[in-house]
């Protein structure tokens, strides 16, 4: 007889795998009190009226107990809700959009680059391989100030980007929101290398005739993240006052801080930074709950300044001919890859789900037995998240974090697609990011967003947030010419 047919080869698919593991473990407490639900519900119904009378008389309730029960249950209620933290909400927010006179396209850097190092030319060839690497666009912007020949940076002409740059901000945000200055009760902003006097936040109460009571906070030295400290520092005192708005101001002031020398750790910010600003509105007033964008979740900080490697990192100073820039040190991407661990760690559990908190839990109890045999895990954090807003801190931190992190081209295209447009804002990078996602229609009821900036000290900082409602696309906006995709960038279909 011929011999039998082999068997057909069945494979299974491990991302099929995968996602039953991740559904039975994230669910697992629904599987476990669905039956028991059910077994109580057939020995209910196996009880006639009598039994089940009887059953409430055996119980021996009176009135007193019946009192007592009812006061003690309204206790605990409003024990709870006077006790839990007050829910922060996103309101609104603003983008400065420069004006098209302040481009900067790639010839005029260059022809600049030329004049003013005209006896470097090293240093002249450097910056523009930078730049043509760096994945900035043709429309970004930098200063009046900068466009002269040579550039001509003063204290007036740095009030007069400020002034420029937070005043446009928050006019469109009171527009927006339709708030009016006397009903902001707390001002922060953020701005690390301009620290006047008086102080910025000075300037904003004098402009708009804020109220004399008003709690205002001037950040200064902070770096690209004190967006997110701006954020948790108004949360907190949210926290202790009720019932109140707290405006927020994130901006980098270019003018006083063109670099004129000729040392390459200190021309790549000239490279990088260009003018924007961000102006956001936060409240813990029930009455905004409805029209309110956004929820804060999450805020959490993470600081290395204790180790001199990445307290050095980004460092102000003077270059051997006396010219004050901004030194970025080459272990940046790796000082920055170990902030972003130990951020990590803190954010993980609060934001992953179960099924992933248990694959990271037998990594790490595997490598501490099998040492380094084993393959660390790395936690799927797009199961926590719908939405990326990465620092647009250049294109090596974009890449960085998208191999790091196990990103596809959509979930880093905001930030790719702002530091093509804008280039690096600093602080205000994240709301651009905001901008874009929203601009785009991808924004829905329900979607979580991760913000993650990075600063000098050395700091990784992240915020939390989960949107209130299904944004539509806005009809203006700085982010709203933005194509799909940069020349030079693959993007995954978004969803439908």
């Amino acid at each position: 007889m011929p011999p039998p047919p082999p068997l057909p080869e069945f494979t299974v698919n491990l991302k099929y795998v995968k996602l039953g593991y991740q559904y039975l473990v994230n669910n697992i407490l629904t599987f476990l009190l669905i039956p028991i639900a059910i077994s109580i519900l057939i020995q209910a119904l196996q009880l006639g009226p009598d039994e089940l009378l009887n059953l409430y008389k055996s119980l021996n309730f009176d009135s007193v107990h019946i009192m007592c029960s009812s006061f003690l249950v309204v206790y605990i209620a409003t024990f709870y809700l006077m006790s839990r933290p007050r829910t922060i909400y996103l309101v609104d927010y603003a983008c400065f959009k420069p004006p098209c006179s302040l481009r900067v396209p790639f010839a005029k850097a260059m022809e600049h680059g030329r004049i003013i190092l005209s006896s470097q030319p090293k240093a002249v060839s450097f910056q523009m391989k930078i730049i043509e690497r760096s994945g900035l666009g043709e429309e970004t912007c930098l200063p009046p100030a900068i466009h002269y020949l040579p550039p001509e940076p003063s204290m007036a002409a740095a009030r007069e980007e400020a002034q420029m740059v937070i005043f446009s901000a928050m006019d469109t945000l009171l527009k927006k929101t339709s708030l009016k200055p006397k009903d902001i009760d707390i001002l922060i902003v953020n701005c690390s290398l301009f620290s006047p006097t008086p102080s910025l936040s000075a300037m904003v109460v004098n402009k708009y005739k804020l109220r004399s009571n008003i709690k205002s906070f001037n950040l200064s030295g902070m770096g690209c993240s004190a967006g997110l400290i701006s954020i948790d520092l108004a949360r907190d005192l949210l926290q202790v006052h009720p019932n109140s708005n707290a405006v927020i101001v994130s901006t980098e002031i270019l003018t006083p801080n063109c670099y004129t020398g000729n040392q390459r750790s200190m021309l790549l910010p000239n490279c990088l930074f260009r003018m924007g600003g961000a102006a956001i509105l936060l409240s813990n007033r029930w009455s905004d709950s409805r029209r309110a964008k956004y929820r804060l979740v999450h805020v959490v900080r993470t600081h290395k300044g204790s180790e001199d490697k990445a307290y050095n990192c980004v460092h102000q100073e003077e270059d051997p001919e006396g010219h004050v820039g901004i030194s970025l040190s080459i272990d940046l991407m790796v000082i920055a890859g170990e902030a972003l661990k130990s951020n990590i760690t803190t954010i993980g559990p609060l934001v992953l789900p179960a099924s992933e908190q248990l694959l990271f839990l037998f990594s790490l109890l595997g490598r501490k037995i099998f040492k380094k045999k084993w393959k660390p895990y790395v936690p799927d954090f797009k199961q926590a998240f719908e939405h990326f807003c990465i620092h647009a801190g250049g294109r090596a931190v974009i890449d960085e974090l998208q191999k790091n992190l196990q990103l596809s081209a959509e979930h880093v295209e905001a930030s790719r697609m702002t530091l093509h447009r804008f280039g690096n804002t600093s602080s205000s990078s994240l709301w651009y990011e905001m901008g874009y996602i929203e601009a785009k229609g991808r924004m829905r009821k329900g979607d979580r967003i991760w913000q993650i900036a990075f600063g000098s000290g050395f700091k990784c900082n992240s915020a939390v947030w989960k949107c209130n409602r299904t944004i539509k696309k806005p009809a203006d906006g700085p982010c709203q010419r933005l194509p799909l995709a940069a020349e030079g960038s693959s993007v995954d279909s978004h969803r439908s």
